[in-house]
């Protein structure tokens, strides 16, 4: 018998067998738009995640008459189904008056599926520090290293806890998603790799620019040592915490999950945490109530007009085109502040969340913006026009 080749041999002995492709997590930040709307949906397979848990019972959602805005942008009326095609909208919640009134689905989500928060979660997390201060736990005063003390020598060793919140803490931080050097890239770069304690020991090298409480710099970075803090001073993980405070007691109808910077590691406070589009509406629901839950005082009085008092103006070199489009003039406590007395959690790549507190109206906005490299001659005025849809909206809530 003829003697078969080793290599023949070798294939016979590992048959090929189906595998499943998932794009590069250290990417994130890069993918072309046909990644994202398939990648924002399998951010907890492609990093180390912990369980945010839901309680025993979901908090029904109280359903009104069904309102479909239409909306006029650029001199042209359009239609709810129209600003889903033209912005590549995954999700579109819509709740006055405490009643959901839009809910749509695209790009194939579903509403059990967490579509990645990515920068929206600072502003959870902006709660969650209002929560551990009720709790007597933190100050906003409290400097950083008081409860990361391996800080000390670092650029954040004067940085206080309200620095954090407001981003300013000073630090020369580059946020720059189309540089694959820029700090927030190797941010990208160590989530992807599960380094652990990868973060802090980044965030450690960077060096101070300007003094603390001086200057506003949007700043991944300080929103990650913000988490990092509220576990310190709480003693209890990111994810634990806010099922404990926020999602149990509001009755969410999904489990959440915030990213790690590693196997077990800490919680990525700042981005990526994965949540179904009916529970943020349940958020900015808690968010809507002052922090009172069943007559529960979970946030200190008062917390909600502190978050939402303007600690900076935005620079004007910061974003103008999408600042405008927004109608954003200022930040507070990690929420963007508009001047129609409206806030704003934001996500990179069109993660939206508006909430007028005096007007009883939410809107929640889950999409795929493509990344400047990808986007084209004849791309729509995707914040614009949520802007108009925005104004419909209010339009219908006056």
């Amino acid at each position: 018998m003829t003697e078969m080749p080793s290599n023949i041999a070798q294939a016979h002995s590992t048959l090929a067998q189906a595998q499943q492709h998932l794009p590069r997590g250290e990417d994130f930040l890069m993918w072309p738009p046909c990644l994202q709307s398939y990648g924002y949906r399998i951010v907890d397979k492609l990093f180390a995640t912990r369980v945010v848990r839901r309680g025993e019972r979901a908090r029904e959602l109280p359903r009104g008459q069904a309102l479909a805005a239409s909306y006029v942008h650029d001199g042209a009326e359009r239609s709810v189904d129209m600003f889903m095609d033209r912005n590549n909208v995954a999700g579109l919640l819509v709740i006055k008056d405490g009643e959901v009134v839009t809910e749509r689905y695209g790009l194939g989500l579903q509403p059990q599926d967490r579509w990645s928060t990515m920068s929206m979660v600072k502003s959870v997390t902006a709660i969650l520090v209002g929560a551990a201060v009720r709790d007597g736990a933190l100050n906003i005063d409290d400097p950083v290293v008081r409860h990361l003390p391996q800080l000390l020598g670092s650029g954040y060793q004067r940085v206080t806890v309200r620095q954090l919140m407001t981003m300013s803490s000073g630090v020369a931080w580059s946020e720059d998603y189309g540089n694959k050097q820029s700090d927030v890239n190797r941010y990208s770069k160590s989530l992807a790799d599960k380094v652990p304690g990868g973060v802090l020991q980044l965030l450690q090298t960077v060096p101070l620019a300007h003094e603390p409480g001086t200057v506003w710099h949007y700043n991944t970075g300080d929103t990650y040592l913000l988490g990092t803090v509220i576990s310190a001073a709480t003693g209890c993980t990111l994810a634990d915490y806010l099922s404990q405070k926020i999602w149990q007691p509001c009755g969410m109808e999904f489990d959440a999950y915030y990213t790690l910077e590693s196997d077990d590691g800490q919680e990525i406070a700042g981005s990526r945490a994965g949540m179904a589009l009916r529970d943020w509406g349940r958020f900015a629901l808690f968010v809507m109530s002052e922090g009172i839950v069943d007559g529960h005082q979970v946030l200190p009085p008062g917390w909600m007009d502190r978050v939402a008092s303007q600690a900076f103006r935005l620079p004007a070199e910061f974003h103008p085109t999408m600042c405008q489009a927004l109608g954003l003039s200022g930040y507070g406590f990690s929420w963007w502040l508009r001047d129609d007395g409206g806030m704003m959690a934001m996500g990179h790549a069109g993660q939206r969340l508006y909430v007028n507190r005096a007007e009883k109206l939410i809107v929640v906005n889950l999409a795929v913006y493509p990344e400047p490299r990808y986007a084209s001659a004849n791309e729509p005025d995707r914040d614009g026009e949520l802007n108009s849809l925005i104004a419909a909206y209010r339009m219908q809530a006056q």
